[in-house]
């Protein structure tokens, strides 16, 4: 079974890349780099989402949250870890400590490749920044008051799924940016995350229900930082009130990377 699943992500892998090899002929990384950070439109001002956007993930987070109440839906739970058990009971992976990561590493490799997302570089960067800062904020507070034990005992940190919220947030951040371009880059992006919550699965690591629930957490936290962006960035530049701007400069100090704002007031 894990054989199959890996196949199958390096055929969706390798038809979405296939297309951004064809895509970037005759482009340098210089020009890429021009482009993407000192010349792309700035389009943060459009990615305000309508309300109707955030309904998928909170009823996937309400699925799991229901899992806690709701006996039916916990014992859809037991049933699935019963027949991981069954099946695959020697089941063991870590490749999804890789997939949780690779729909971002996927938007920067797009970019270097030569074909532009939907924003600038830094603009996207922080964006992504407030989306884990939102996300790891969530999770930390949910895990501890859920108290869920883990299917393996491991302990009681179980809900909802970190890797699966973790692997939705980027793949929602890689439609974001791509899917304008082609449907495929979302499709790539939520395969790979929904093999990350598979996996975690077979790794007797979550319940179902846990990783459901992640995977609404993730999607939240990249829609909710799309939305909030564009005020935070109008708000700190003073943008159409008086004329006051401010710079978002990166940094690297004592090994620890970060940004710097200077803002005139």
């Amino acid at each position: 079974m894990k054989y199959i699943l890996i196949a199958f992500l390096f055929l969706t892998s390798h038809t979405v890349f296939a297309q951004a090899v064809t895509d970037t002929t005759k482009k340098n990384l210089a020009d890429t780099i021009k482009k993407d950070v000192l010349t792309a439109p700035d389009t943060v001002p459009k990615l305000r989402s309508k309300a109707w956007a955030f309904v998928p993930p909170l009823a996937l987070i309400s699925y799991g949250a229901l899992s806690f109440p709701v006996h039916p839906i916990r014992r859809w739970d037991y049933f699935i870890r019963n027949e991981v058990k069954d099946h695959i009971p020697t089941f063991h992976s870590v490749a999804e400590s890789y997939f949780q990561f690779s729909p971002v590493a996927a938007v920067y490799v797009l970019n270097l490749a030569g074909i532009a997302g939907k924003n600038r570089f830094l603009d996207r960067t922080i964006i992504l920044g407030l989306s884990a800062s939102i996300l790891g904020g969530s999770l930390s507070i949910t895990k501890r008051a859920t108290h869920r034990l883990r299917p393996n005992g491991e302990n009681y940190l179980s809900f909802p799924s970190g890797h699966t919220a973790t692997a939705f947030m980027g793949a929602e951040f890689l439609a974001q940016e791509f899917s304008g371009k082609s449907v495929w880059y979302g499709v790539a992006g939520y395969t790979v995350a929904g093999l990350t919550g598979v996996f975690r699965i077979g790794n007797r690591d979550h319940w179902f229900s846990d990783t459901i629930a992640g995977a609404g957490f993730g999607i939240l936290s990249t829609k909710a930082a799309y939305y909030i962006y564009p005020y935070m960035r109008d708000f700190l530049t003073h943008k159409g009130k008086s004329g006051k701007t401010a710079t978002l400069i990166p940094t690297y100090q004592y090994g620890m990377p970060g940004v710097a704002l200077a803002m005139q007031l």
